[in-house]
């Protein structure tokens, strides 16, 4: 007899039995990885809660969808973003974008990022420099590949630690000004 045991219609084999044994007692050794690897699966959609501190805008929006940019939620994305102080806006590069929704699944929150700076016009990005030394002459931030951001409800720390841990491109710590800067930029890190 080839059949080991049957239940509720579904016949097991000896071999089918072992195989499921194995997978019980790899994913006892080694949950986090498998776990790990299943986080990471594709999705169908992706999405992003954001939220202007300097507006008191708040978007929450897909943005991605079964393998397609949308392009009327990456508009609105782009409006949120823009430079608050002339109202310019620009299209954020939509590797910045999954970098954030990266971040959002790798803490797994659900809370919205409050934007401190996304887009900045080169007019403003030159005011912020004659005032700041810590403002670069070629910000990314005016090429829509660069946000400042924070959680309010997650540490200042952690939220740089896990978006380094990503290594995607160069993290800014702001601890006294309370926000991270992310961007698309080299790999490097630095504290302002």
């Amino acid at each position: 007899m080839n059949n080991f045991n049957k239940t509720n219609g579904i016949e097991l084999s000896r071999r089918h039995f072992i195989k499921l044994g194995a997978f019980g007692l790899l994913t006892g050794f080694c949950p986090s990885s498998i776990f790990a690897k299943m986080r990471d699966l594709p999705t169908s959609q992706k999405s992003l809660s954001l939220y202007n501190l300097h507006t008191e805008e708040f978007l929450d929006t897909v943005y991605w969808n079964d393998g397609k940019y949308l392009d009327g939620p990456l508009t609105k994305i782009d409006y949120i973003l823009r430079d608050h102080r002339t109202g310019e806006t620009k299209s954020i590069d939509t590797r910045l974008l999954d970098l954030l929704y990266s971040i959002q699944k790798r803490m797994n929150v659900k809370q919205p990022f409050h934007i401190i700076s996304g887009y900045r016009s080169p007019q403003t990005n030159s005011i912020l420099r004659k005032n700041d030394r810590g403002v670069s002459g070629k910000s990314l931030h005016m090429l829509g590949k660069a946000v400042d951001i924070r959680l309010p409800d997650v540490e200042l720390s952690s939220l740089r630690k896990e978006t380094i841990d990503l290594k995607a491109g160069g993290v800014g710590y702001y601890p006294r000004s309370g926000f991270i800067h992310v961007d698309l930029g080299r790999l490097r890190y630095w504290t302002g």
